[in-house]
C-alpha cells in the first residue's frame, strides 16, 4: 500500500520513520500489524520536534532477543505524582504525567509477579530521596503485555520503597491496598473516565488556529470530521495499545473542547483500578512521545469558555448492585457530602480552576447530588433510579488525580 503523508509512521512496536510533505511511502505489513499513518495536517500549530530516520536503525528495532530473553519495562511514579498536602494526610497529585520507567532484561518470561526481581533507581533524580541516600527500591506489583515491543515483552508496574522496606511518602498504593483489604468483602468496583487534552510541544491545543481560537464548543463532543475531531488516530492507537496490554478499557470518545478526548477504564475491583489507570497513562505518554504530541492531564488547560478535564469516578459496592441498592447508594452519597472538602483536598491540583459551577461542574465549595444532573458533585444515572440499584458517579476528581487516593478515599468514606 502506498500512502502520501506528512508525519511519523509507527506500529505497535514503535516508530518506523518520518516522511516529508508530499512524499509517498510504501507501508508494508509485518507480523499482521499494519503501520499506522499519523497525518500532521495543514493549518495546525505544531511543535518543533522532528524525527530523523537513520539507515539501518529500523531493521535493528525489528530484531528480537535470542532464546527466551525478554524486555521488562519497569514503571513507577515520580515525586510529583504524589506530593505532600497541607490540607490532607493523603498526598495530592501535582503532575499525572510524572511516570518514570527503565528497561530490565529478563532471561525468561515471568509466570507471576513473584517471578519478577526487585530493582532500584536514583530517587534523588525523581524528587523522592536525598543525594546522600538516593537508592529507592522497586517492588513489582503487576505486569502487562508490552504494546510497544510486542512478543513476550512486558510492562511492569512497581511500588516504591526505602531500602529498609518502608513505603515512600509518595507511595499511595501501599496505603490504598490496606483500605481495599478491609473492604474486599463489599467488592468495590470503579469505572474511571480519564479525560486529557492533546497539545503541541509548545503547549497549544492540537488543531487550534496558530493565532486565535476555534469555533465555540458544541460540535466537538463525540463529533466526526476534519474540523470537529482532532487526534482520533492517537486516541484509537491508545485504545488498541491498552487492549493489547490487557487493560480493562471500556470505551473512548471525543470530548466537549476541541482536542480533548476521554477513555474509560473499568469496571475494576479495588486496587486494580488505580493500577490500570496509571499504566494507561504511561501508555498514553509513550504514544504522545512517538507522535510528537503532549497528552496533558491539566484540569483546565485553556482558560475561558472551555470545558476543563476531569476524571469522573463511577463507583459501586456489591450491596449497591443488588435489589434495594438505591438506598445504599443514597447513604453513601450522604457520607461523601459530610466529608466534601476533605475529598476535594486530594482530588487533584488546580481543580479550583475547573470546579466553578460552569461547564458541567458544581462549585468546588458546594456539595450536591442529583439524578441525570451533570451540574452536581455526584450524578446518579436515570436507569439506576428506575432499577433501584446500580452505581453513582463522583464528578469532582480532576483529570490529574491520583486514582489510588481517590478510589481508596471513596471506599474509606463510604464503607469504613
Amino acid at each position: 500500500m502506498v500512502v502520501g503523508f506528512c508525519g511519523p509512521v509507527w506500529n505497535r512496536s514503535g516508530l518506523i520513520g518520518s516522511g516529508k510533505g508530499g512524499q509517498s511511502w510504501e507501508v508494508s505489513v509485518r507480523g499482521g500489524m499494519p503501520f499506522r499513518v499519523l497525518p500532521m495536517g495543514r493549518g495546525v500549530r505544531l511543535g518543533t520536534g522532528s524525527v530523523v530516520r537513520m539507515s539501518g536503525i529500523d531493521d535493528l528495532l525489528q530484531l528480537e532477543p535470542q532464546g527466551s530473553q525478554i524486555y521488562a519495562e519497569y514503571i513507577w511514579l515520580g515525586g510529583k505524582a504524589a506530593s505532600p498536602s497541607a490540607e490532607s494526610d493523603w498526598p495530592v497529585c501535582m503532575d499525572a504525567s510524572d511516570i518514570r520507567s527503565k528497561t530490565k532484561v529478563l532471561r525468561a518470561p515471568p509466570k507471576s509477579v513473584a517471578d519478577l526481581p526487585r530493582w532500584n533507581y536514583d530517587g534523588s533524580s525523581t524528587g523522592q530521596a536525598p543525594g546522600k541516600d538516593s537508592e529507592v527500591i522497586l517492588y513489582p506489583v503487576a505486569f502487562y503485555k508490552d504494546p510497544f515491543r510486542g512478543g513476550d515483552h512486558i510492562l511492569v508496574l512497581c511500588d516504591t520503597y526505602t531500602p529498609q522496606g518502608e513505603p515512600l511518602p509518595s507511595n499511595t498504593r501501599a496505603r490504598a491496598a490496606k483500605i481495599f483489604e478491609q473492604t474486599k468483602d463489599l467488592k468495590p468496583w470503579f469505572g474511571i473516565e480519564q479525560e486529557y487534552t492533546m497539545l503541541t510541544t509548545d503547549n497549544w491545543p492540537l488543531g487550534w488556529p496558530a493565532e486565535g481560537y476555534p469555533a465555540p464548543q458544541g460540535p466537538y463532543y463525540c463529533g466526526a470530521g476534519a474540523t470537529q475531531a482532532v487526534g482520533r488516530e492517537i486516541a484509537d492507537a491508545h485504545a488498541n495499545a491498552c487492549l493489547y496490554a490487557g487493560l480493562n478499557l471500556s470505551g473512548i470518545n471525543a470530548e466537549v473542547m476541541k482536542a480533548q478526548w476521554e477513555y474509560q477504564i473499568g469496571p475494576c475491583e479495588g486496587i486494580e483500578s488505580g493500577d490500570q489507570i496509571w499504566v494507561s497513562r504511561y501508555i498514553m505518554q509513550r504514544i504522545g512521545e512517538m507522535a510528537g504530541v503532549v497528552c496533558s492531564f491539566d484540569p483546565k488547560p485553556m482558560p475561558g469558555d472551555w470545558n476543563g478535564a476531569g476524571c469522573h469516578t463511577n463507583y459501586s459496592t456489591k450491596p449497591m448492585r443488588e435489589d434495594g441498592g438505591y438506598e445504599v447508594i443514597k447513604q453513601a452519597i450522604e457520607k461523601l457530602g459530610e466529608k466534601h472538602m476533605e475529598h476535594i483536598a486530594v482530588y487533584g491540583a488546580g481543580n479550583e480552576r475547573r470546579l466553578t459551577g460552569l461547564h458541567e461542574t458544581a462549585p468546588i465549595t458546594q456539595f450536591s447530588w442529583g439524578v441525570a444532573n451533570r451540574g452536581c458533585s455526584i450524578r446518579v444515572g436515570r436507569q439506576v433510579e428506575i432499577d433501584g440499584k446500580g452505581y453513582f458517579e463522583d464528578r469532582r476528581p480532576a483529570s490529574n488525580m491520583d486514582p489510588y487516593v481517590v478510589t481508596a478515599k471513596i471506599a474509606e468514606t463510604t464503607c469504613l
